[in-house]
């Protein structure tokens, strides 16, 4: 694939230091165009840190976090605020589900667009022709995106009343509703039965390849990491100790290793 070659995030070196604790220890890490890239590694070994810092919920220690949008200047993110961040094109979900439970499936990712539309306060009370038809775009976006997912049934309904299966499909939508060059997905198949998983295997592939938007994901469920990823970086203890094609990682002795010794330590 021809695109591989335009990276897209480029991570360098990045260290995260919590006082005397080094969570995360000189990580480099790279995501082009077109490829769905996977983040393992036993609990603890420091994944969730090193996205919190690539998505400006942390200020990195050391180390350099890049951005190369699609035909948009490069720049360096680092210290840049989450909101600025998703601005830029990356969108990100959560290891544990931060819906609006209380408001509707659509209005879950209407809220998305917010990033992507200008209307202002006084646009808001004046209700301008600018206003009205960046609200009726939201709306067909929104409706557009739940087609995506498999939720367009449940628009209407309250986001606590869907399976936690769906919940987690609204989540991506609503990420994908900021309209990201790269979305990153912490741990999407937590708690899923295996009928959810296989289904999240494949729209997480579908979204890679129908809306052309690379994935860097956070997932224990090593066949669904095996299945879907083009390349996998395994960490330990901060550190990352691997990477490479989902083959390699599979034989290589020192990830063998690691999930061995996470699994003698349960």
């Amino acid at each position: 694939m021809s695109e591989m070659n335009n990276t897209l995030l480029e991570v360098n070196d990045l260290t995260m230091d919590f006082g005397g604790l080094r969570a995360v220890d000189s990580v480099s890490l790279n995501v082009c165009a077109g490829e769905i890239v996977a983040l393992i590694g036993p609990n603890g070994a420091g994944k969730t840190t090193f996205f919190n810092c690539v998505t400006g919920i942390y200020k990195p220690t050391n180390g350099d976090v890049l951005v190369h949008p699609p035909e948009k200047k490069s720049q360096k993110i680092n210290g840049f605020k989450s909101n600025r961040v998703t601005t830029i094109g990356m969108a990100r979900t959560f290891q544990n589900i931060r819906l609006f439970q209380n408001m509707t499936v659509l209005e879950n990712v209407m809220i998305g667009r917010h990033c992507r539309t200008t209307t202002n306060i006084v646009g808001a009370i004046l209700r301008g022709k600018k206003t009205k038809r960046q609200e009726r775009e939201t709306v067909e976006r929104s409706y557009d995106l739940l087609e995506k997912v498999g939720l367009l049934d449940d628009a209407d309904e309250f986001a606590k009343n869907l399976p936690y299966g769906a919940q987690r499909r609204l989540e991506i939508a609503r990420a994908m509703a900021t309209d990201p060059f790269l979305l990153l997905l912490d741990e999407p198949a937590a708690g899923m039965n295996p009928q959810e998983t296989k289904d999240l295997d494949e729209l997480i592939v579908r979204i890679r390849d129908m809306e052309k938007i690379a994935i860097l994901l956070i997932e224990h469920d090593m066949k669904l990491v095996m299945n879907i990823s083009d390349r996998i970086y395994v960490m330990e203890y901060g550190k990352e100790i691997a990477q490479g094609a989902p083959m390699d990682i599979r034989n290589n002795p020192k990830v063998i290793e690691a999930y061995l010794g996470e699994e003698t330590d349960a």
